[in-house]
């Protein structure tokens, strides 16, 4: 595959360069990037901001926090941590397209390097039971984005700390949790440096270097700019405004967490939201017209479920059934860091 040079370790041009090249760019072969982020947190799509993270922390570490444009739970950066994107034209029909397709050159390179990591769970790469990385995809007019992280060295107090706990008596315990969970890549393989790591995955994924550079133009690079100081870096895309809601539920199923909360009016629908950290790969807003004026019903919301979710490609492997029984299943919380 061709590759692109991303410009950088801020994390709201990274960002931005994801969703504008998925957008825009367009090729017709795969090409991806390697690139890194300073401290950061970055948050799914459809979580709520202000659940995720601890503000405290974030303004005293001068942590970045920026929204993408694909689903799942709230991720923390560094540069200990290398991320990986994929842009590959699509064919297949939307319910035929998997992680497994999309991470096989990634999970090729690490295999090659001595780190025996296989594919497990939602979006997962383990070794040994310990996740290293997490991953996402969005679809857009026949292409994907496949996103990842690979954990070489990352820095798990900051981690857990700028991920919502607040409480230091409850820190110390979700460090050791999460480090019972994860796994670093310089912990697995002690021998392999960052630099040894990079150039190994940009032999694998370049053909052994037969394939070269993507290189954008001058128009392209001031475009992603544009959307990241118009988008991603403001307080609206990632914080937004989200009014009071008459009715308000949340629950953890076996594809992820998946809340509602919406506005009534007469009994019927007069505005809807789903957040959480659910692998939807189409933008589920896309069909959020079809809910409003409906009763505020189980059986109203699976019908239009049924029309328009139909190949679950709005909410991930979270059923149509699933969903509508969020209208009277007592609310859950679940708090996750990796």
């Amino acid at each position: 595959m061709r590759y692109i040079q991303y410009f950088g370790t801020d994390a709201y041009t990274n960002i931005a360069m994801d969703a504008w090249l998925l957008s825009n760019l367009h090729a017709d072969e795969p090409v991806f990037a390697l690139w890194r982020n300073k401290n950061a947190v970055i948050i799914g799509r459809n979580q709520d901001t202000y659940e995720e993270i601890n503000q405290d922390v974030v303004e005293q570490k001068d942590i970045q926090v920026v929204r993408r444009v694909t689903g799942g739970g709230a991720v923390y950066h560094d540069l200990g941590n290398i991320c990986f994107s994929l842009f590959v034209p699509v064919t297949s029909e939307t319910g035929k397209i998997d992680f497994g397709t999309f991470i096989q050159p990634v999970l090729k390179a690490l295999q090659k390097m001595g780190i025996p990591a296989e594919l497990t769970g939602r979006n997962d790469l383990v070794v040994d039971g310990k996740k290293i990385s997490g991953n996402a995809q969005r679809m857009e007019r026949g292409y994907v984005l496949h996103h990842g992280t690979l954990m070489y060295d990352v820095d798990i107090d900051t981690m857990v700390r700028a991920l919502n706990v607040s409480d230091d008596k409850f820190i110390s315990k979700a460090a050791k949790s999460v480090r019972s969970r994860v796994g670093m890549i310089h912990d697995i393989k002690p021998d392999l440096s960052y630099e040894d790591l990079m150039a190994g995955l940009m032999d694998e994924l370049t053909n052994h270097g037969q394939d070269g550079e993507y290189e954008l133009t001058d128009e392209q690079k001031q475009s992603i700019m544009d959307l990241r100081n118009n988008r991603f870096a403001t307080w609206n895309w990632t914080y937004g405004e989200s009014p009071a809601a008459d009715f308000e539920n949340e629950k953890r199923f076996p594809g992820g967490t998946l809340g509602i909360s919406a506005n009534l009016a007469d009994g019927r629908i007069k505005d809807i939201d789903f957040t959480g950290d659910f692998l939807g790969l189409e933008e589920w807003r896309d069909i959020k017209d079809q809910f409003i004026g409906i009763p505020f019903t189980k059986e109203a919301l699976l019908k239009v479920l049924n029309q328009a979710n139909d190949e679950q490609q709005y909410f991930g492997s979270i059923s149509n059934d699933e969903i509508a029984s969020l209208l009277d299943v007592a609310k859950e919380t679940n708090t996750d860091f990796v």
